[in-house]
Parts: C-alpha cells; structure tokens; sequence
C-alpha cells in the first residue's frame, strides 16, 4: 500500500541545495543539465550530474548512485534531482523509477509538485513497477554458539568479510550437529576498515572492546588485515 507523501524536512533542503550547487557550477547547458544529491546511511551527502548522449547517456540519478558506492555509501537514504536554468526539483525518469524500485524500494525521493517539494518513497512511485522474480533466499551463517543470543534479541549485530550480503530478507542458520534455521531480515549494512569499528558496535557484537575485534574476527577470517574492510550487519528475527 502506497503512503502518503512527506513534508521536507531541513536536511531534505540541504540536499536540495547540494544538487542545486552541483549542477550550477558544472551544468553546461548541452551535455550536464541536471544535478543529483544523495544522502547515505552515514549522513554523507554525495552528487553528480548527467551525461547527455543519444544513446541514453546516463541520468544524474544513476550517477549519483554509482558516485556513492564508489565512495562507500551501502544504504542510499534520499536523493533529489535539481535541473540548471533555475528549473528546481525534477522528478525521476521512467528508467529511474524501475532502478529505484528494483533496488532501493525505501529510498526516499524528492519530488516536485504544485504546492513544493515533497517526500516519496521510490517504490510508490512505480505502483505497477514489473518485479523480477524472487530468487533463493539468502543465507547468513552462524556458529552454533551464537543460537541463544539471536533468539533472546541480546545478538543484533554480525560482522563479515568477503561474504555478500544485502538488505532484505534471510535465512539465519546455525551449524549445529542438526542445522537449526530463523527466518529473519537484514536491516543495514555498513562496510568500513576494521580499524574503525567503533566501541559501541564491537559491544553490540559481543566484544570486550574494539582492541578485540581483528584477533578474534580471525578466528573465523585468518586473513584478515587491520587495512581490509568489513561489513557490519544488522538484522532482525521474525
């Protein structure tokens, strides 16, 4: 069921601004006609422009995905097109709207209408939008010792390295003698060195302190370095 549109808060005008910037000091009227902001998980607001080309060069939209991942971005929260000229806030493409849907469907956009911008999520904006057909579930391994702490709600978090995994639903396995499975969800992911996990994530992961997490994480990963960047997940049990 479709929601109904948001009021624009103060960091949405922020981005509003950035993409407004970006496309005014980069915009050349032929090629680079629009701008793109985009807000992550992190807070971090990332932009780009089109690239106009009749072969469907790209929209300031996917640019400023592609810039964000680039740049470390996991969880795209908002993102807002700005076109030169002092034409504002324009809404996404067709092209635009499957991307958004098939990818990021809680992605908040900005959209223009009669009365200002407002706040949509991507997946109302293509009511109709064709889905791919679901897929195997994904699967997010444990060791068997971990079983009581999932399922008293005290394990929320996990770390990995070198093994995929993405927001949406998932199987929580444990390797006992005999395989015991939760159904769950990934809520969030955030890849950063393992230098930088903080205090409070090395907690919430069942570590003494932060100074713990690379000898122990090579228990599971031995190689493992200070440098490498790991994810860390969230997730829920149904």
């Amino acid at each position: 069921m479709s929601r109904e549109p948001d009021e624009v808060s103060v960091a949405d005008e922020e981005l509003i601004a950035a993409a407004t910037q970006v496309i005014d000091r980069n915009g050349d009227g032929q090629m680079h006609t629009v701008g793109a902001a985009l807000r992550d998980e992190r807070g971090v607001i990332h932009v780009g422009v089109n690239l106009f080309h009749f072969t469907g060069g790209p929209c300031a939209e996917l640019v400023v995905l592609g810039a964000a991942r680039a740049a470390g971005a996991r969880e795209p929260r908002t993102i807002v097109a700005v076109g030169d000229a002092g034409r504002g806030v324009l809404s996404p493409c067709g092209r635009d709207r499957q991307v958004f849907a098939d990818q990021h469907p809680d992605l908040r956009v900005i959209v223009p209408t009669e009365h200002g911008p407002v706040v949509v999520r991507a997946v109302d904006l293509l009511p109709h939008a064709y889905r791919v057909p679901a897929g195997p579930v994904q699967r997010l391994r444990f060791r068997a010792g971990h079983l009581d702490a999932v399922r008293d709600g005290s394990k929320r978090i996990t770390m990995r390295f070198h093994d995929p995994v993405h927001v949406g639903p998932a199987l929580l396995v444990f390797e006992l003698d005999e395989e015991v499975q939760l159904p769950g969800r990934i809520t969030s992911t955030v890849a950063k060195k393992v230098t930088a996990v903080t205090e409070q994530e090395a907690r919430a992961d069942g570590f003494l302190s932060s100074a713990h997490v690379l000898p122990l994480l090579r228990d599971y990963y031995p190689d493992l370095q200070p440098d490498d960047e790991i994810v860390i997940v969230q997730f829920e049990v149904d």
